[in-house]
């Protein structure tokens, strides 16, 4: 009837309560294969439109960071800093314009890892590096953002106390099965009350973003339209006289959604179908 594709988006399917979509799944369509770009070019916005695609930047880390309130990396947050290479850099102990694409991989690696009690022999098979390289990267991680490892392991002690893990909002997860001693070496349960914190937040964040925005385009009687939530980013279709408010709208927004220790950065891509969408400038006039 409307020569569209419809999804379902599921509230209560992932327990960190982050949304979750299906018939068909429109959260996993591919973007790094040539078939997947095939397929995305395929989703086309009404005639004369544009697709807006609006994506949180590096959002569990940012939400780490407020949780924690480690100083070093509020800081790499509130400068704007490449927080995988700021990281490398104070690893390897070498000057940023030094580090190495290879030191930056590691770096994410451990960003991404660490957090979720990844050890050191998953770290060393993730880079394929030595596990006595992979331990020390680890240690040398957290002797310089002290905050995160006291951040763990409080939310561990209370997680057992309590039986439960709380989001910034307020959501409440059942946990059992953390142990009583904390070791940066987790089981399931520990990982699951550390993931639901720090994802189930974000989940949060966005969700009142999706909100706000929802309740402007409406306010403001626009024509644009919130199509799609892929965890950290919402795709809008948009008028091409709407374009440059919506895109300055969806920024503010969502960058503004919670009050946070670090500013929260949003990355907006626009094009004429879902893969040949390219970066845009709330700050420049488009042409």
């Amino acid at each position: 009837e409307t020569r569209r594709v419809h999804a379902s988006f599921n509230q209560v399917v992932a327990a960190t309560g982050r949304l979750s979509s299906s018939d068909p799944n429109l959260q996993n369509i591919p973007i790094r294969t040539e078939e997947g770009r095939e397929i995305r070019s395929a989703f086309l916005p009404e005639e004369g439109w544009q697709l807006l695609c609006a994506d949180y930047s590096q959002i569990e880390l940012r939400v780490l960071a407020h949780f924690t309130a480690d100083e070093a990396l509020c800081r790499a947050f509130a400068a704007d800093q490449d927080i995988h290479a700021l990281v490398a850099s104070q690893v390897h102990k070498v000057p940023l314009e030094d580090v190495t694409s290879a030191m930056r991989r590691q770096a994410k690696a451990v960003n991404f890892g660490i957090v979720y009690g990844q050890s050191p022999w998953g770290l060393a098979r993730t880079l394929g590096i030595e596990k006595s390289e992979a331990a020390a990267f680890i240690e040398a991680y957290f002797e310089q953002y002290p905050g995160v490892e006291e951040f763990l392991a409080k939310t561990l002690v209370e997680a057992r106390a309590n039986g439960y893990v709380t989001t910034i909002l307020g959501r409440r997860r059942a946990i059992q099965g953390v142990r009583s001693v904390v070791t940066r070496q987790r089981n399931l349960p520990e990982r699951t009350a550390i993931n639901t914190v720090i994802q189930g937040s974000a989940a949060d964040l966005i969700k009142q973003a999706m909100l706000s925005l929802h309740e402007r385009i409406h306010a403001e009687k626009l024509s644009t339209r919130m199509l799609l939530q892929i965890h950290d980013e919402l795709v809008f279709e948009v008028p091409p006289e709407e374009l440059n408010g919506v895109a300055d709208l969806v920024v503010r927004l969502m960058s503004d959604v919670l009050p946070l220790a670090v500013p929260l950065k949003v990355d907006v891509a626009v094009g004429s179908n879902w893969f040949d969408v390219r970066p845009w400038s709330t700050d420049l006039p488009q042409s």
